[in-house]
C-alpha cells in the first residue's frame, strides 16, 4: 500500500476551518519518534519509512555499501564520519490517507538529552531493539522514560536479517525488563540470520520477502496463505506457526487499549537496512497508533485540539544552512491551525512575533509550511527568541509543561585558544546553550572567558569543539573538571557550599544555583558544613540525593 509524498493542505481551509475540521485533521495526524540503544538502526529506519511512504526516492544506510549513499537524516559532518545520530530529524509524509510526523532521534547515549526532549512532542515511540543484542542499557531507559510520561511504545527486532538471539527469548527479556507485555503481530519465517519473511499470527498469512538494489529500493514482497506458505517454507513455517501459537497463549492478543495504556507493546520483526518488514510497521502506525489528541498544559488541563492555536518548542537547532548561519525551532502544533506569517504569542515573555519563515525539515532539506494542524512539527527559521520548552499561542494565554534539564555528570571549562576571538567565543558558547547543545555554568570565581560546560555524555564536548570552530571561528581549549554530579541549590545563600571541600556552586542563566560535587559522598558533608542548604535532583531522571 504506497502512499503519496507530501500531505498537502487544501487552499479551502486556509480561511478559518470549522472546529470540525481541525478535528478531522488532528486525527489524521500519527506524530512518534523512533528510539533505540545506538546502533540499532533508527536512521536506516526512518528512511526505510520513508522510502515506502514514497517520501524518498532512495534509501541510505549508516553504515550501507558504497553504492548506497549517506543516510539523509544524518546531515552534520560529524554524524557523517562517525556513523551516528547527533542531532534530531523531522520528516512528515502521508501514507493511507494519514499523515505521518516521524521523529528520528540522536543515536548515542550521550545525546540523550535530545532524545528526551523530543519524547515530550510526540504521542507515541517505536523502539528498535537490535536482534543480536536485545535489550541493552539505553533501550531500558528509554523504556522507563516513556512508562514516566505514558506513552505507548511498537516494538521493532530489527536486524533479524544477522545472527542474533532467539524469538522466544527476546520475548522473555522484554516482559521481564520492561513490565510490558510483548505481542507480536508479525513473527519471523526463519532463523535471525536467515530472514525470509514474516508470520502474521492474526490472520496467518505470510509476507515473503526479496531484497532489491541492496536495500536501497523496496524490497519485493509477496504474501501467501498457509498452504502455499508451507508447501514453500516447510520446517520453518511450521516452526514459525508453532512458536508464535507459544506466545499467543501466554500473552494473550493483541488490545488496543492495554497499548495505549502502556501495558502493553505490539512487536514486530523487520531488517530495516533490507526493507523487511517495513511496510507492516508503517501499517500498525496508521491502524493503532494514537492520533493527535488534547493535550495537558502545565496546570493538567487539557487543551482541545479545537481550541486556538497552540503549541510548544521541543527543540532548537543551528547550522542546519551554513550559507545563511540560520537556526531552527522546532515547534510542535498542540491545537487549532498554525498559518505562515500569523503573528504569535511568547509565553515567557508576553511578546509577540511573526512566522514568516516556517519549514518542515528533514537533514538539510527543507520545504515551506502554509499551514499545520495539531501533531505536526514546524521548523520556525530565525526565531531567535524562543527557547526549548516555549510555549506560543494565538488569543488564550496557555504554558504547556517544561521539558526539564537533565543532571549533567561531566564537566569541563572552555577558553578560547586566540584570545583575540573573545568575541566570537561569547556568542558561539551562548548560541550553544540557547539550543540544549550543551549546558553552560557560569560563576563571578571564573568569569565569561571560562564557563564551565555541563553535559550528559563527554561527545558533547567534541560537538562544542567542532562547532565552535566550524561555525564561530573560534577554537576552543577544553579541561576536564574532577566533578561528577550536580544537583540544584535552595538557599539564603547558595555560595556557602563553596566552603565544602569538592563542591562548588555555579550558575545557570536562568538563575538556578548549581552545585557541582567530586562524588556522591560529598552529599554527606553538607548538613554539617551548610545545615541552611537543601540539594535536590536536577530535572525527572536524576538519582536521589541521599548517598547509598
Amino acid at each position: 500500500m504506497a502512499g503519496q509524498q507530501t500531505a498537502r493542505t487544501p487552499s479551502s481551509l486556509l480561511d478559518g476551518p470549522a472546529p470540525e475540521t481541525v478535528a478531522t485533521e488532528a486525527s489524521r495526524r500519527r506524530t512518534f519518534a523512533v528510539i533505540s540503544h545506538p546502533d540499532a538502526g533508527k536512521s536506516t529506519l526512518t528512511e526505510a519509512l520513508a522510502l515506502h511512504a514514497r517520501a524518498i526516492e532512495e534509501a541510505g544506510a549508516t553504515h550501507g555499501k558504497s553504492s548506497r549513499k549517506a543516510t539523509v537524516s544524518d546531515w552534520m559532518q560529524m554524524e557523517q564520519d562517525r556513523g551516528i545520530s547527533i542531532s534530531s530529524a523531522a520528516l512528515q509524509f502521508s501514507y493511507r490517507d494519514t499523515v505521518v510526523n516521524l521523529l528520528d532521534t540522536p543515536g548515542h547515549a550521550d545525546f540523550s538529552e535530545d532524545t528526551y526532549r523530543v519524547l515530550a512532542a510526540v504521542d507515541c515511540a517505536v523502539m528498535l531493539v537490535d536482534a543480536a543484542k536485545g535489550l541493552e542499557t539505553q533501550t531500558l531507559k528509554l523504556f522507563d522514560v516513556c512508562a514516566r510520561r505514558g506513552l505507548p511504545v511498537i516494538t521493532v527486532i530489527n536486524k533479524w536479517d544477522r545472527p542474533g538471539k532467539d524469538a522466544l527469548e527476546l520475548m522473555d527479556e522484554v516482559q521481564q525488563r520492561t513490565g510490558r507485555v510483548p505481542v507480536p503481530l508479525t513473527w519471523p519465517v526463519g532463523l535471525s540470520g536467515d530472514f525470509r519473511g514474516t508470520l502474521d499470527p492474526r490472520s496467518r498469512t505470510y509476507t515473503r520477502y526479496r531484497r532489491v538494489a541492496a536495500g536501497a529500493a523496496l524490497a519485493e514482497a509477496e504474501v501467501l496463505g498457509p498452504e502455499q506458505a508451507a508447501e514453500h517454507e516447510g520446517t520453518a513455517w511450521a516452526e514459525a506457526c508453532e512458536t508464535a501459537d507459544l506466545v499467543a497463549e501466554s500473552n494473550g492478543e493483541f488490545e488496543p487499549g492495554a497499548f495505549l495504556a502502556a501495558r502493553a507493546t505490539p512487536v514486530l520483526f523487520a531488517a530495516a537496512a533490507l526493507n523487511f518488514g517495513v511496510g507492516a510497521l508503517l501499517d500498525v502506525l496508521v491502524d493503532l497508533a494514537p492520533p493527535a489528541g488534547a493535550r495537558p498544559d502545565a496546570a493538567g488541563v487539557p487543551r482541545p485540539v479545537d481550541a486556538p492555536f497552540s503549541g510548544f518548542v521541543f527543540k532548537l537547532q543551528a547550522g542546519m544552512d551554513r550559507a545563511h548561519r540560520d537556526h531552527v525551532a522546532f515547534l510542535r502544533v498542540c491545537s487549532g491551525v498554525f498559518r505562515r506569517g500569523t503573528v504569535l504569542t511568547h509565553g515567557a515573555t508576553g511578546k509577540p512575533f511573526a512566522t514568516k519563515y516556517a519549514h518542515q525539515v528533514f537533514g538539510r532539506d527543507r520545504e515551506t509550511v502554509e499551514t499545520a494542524f495539531p501533531g505536526d512539527v514546524v521548523g520556525l527559521v530565525n526565531a531567535s527568541a524562543l527557547r526549548a520548552g516555549d510555549s506560543v499561542y494565538v488569543g488564550t494565554p496557555v504554558t504547556f509543561p517544561p521539558i526539564p534539564h537533565f543532571s549533567p555528570e561531566h564537566f569541563q571549562v572552555a577558553r578560547a585558544v586566540d584570545a583575540g576571538r573573545a568575541k566570537q567565543f561569547r556568542r558561539g558558547i551562548t548560541q550553544l546553550e540557547h539550543e540544549g547543545v550543551i549546558q553552560v555554568l557560569r560563576s563571578e570565581a571564573r568569569g565569561d572567558q571560562a564557563p564551565v560546560l555541563a553535559a550528559v555524555g563527554p561527545m558533547q564536548f567534541e560537538v562544542v569543539a567542532d562547532r565552535m570552530a566550524q561555525e564561530f571561528g573560534a577554537q576552543v581549549r577544553l579541561e576536564a573538571l574532577p566533578y561528577t554530579l550536580a544537583r540544584r541549590v535552595v538557599a539564603p545563600d547558595p555560595g556557602v557550599l563553596n566552603r565544602v571541600p569538592g563542591v562548588e556552586v555555579l550558575w545557570r542563566s536562568d538563575g538556578e544555583a548549581v552545585a557541582v560535587l567530586t562524588d556522591k559522598w560529598k552529599l554527606g558533608r553538607i548538613p554539617t558544613y551548610a545545615p541552611e542548604a537543601t540539594l535536590e535532583p536536577i530535572g525527572g531522571d536524576a538519582e536521589e540525593t541521599t548517598p547509598a
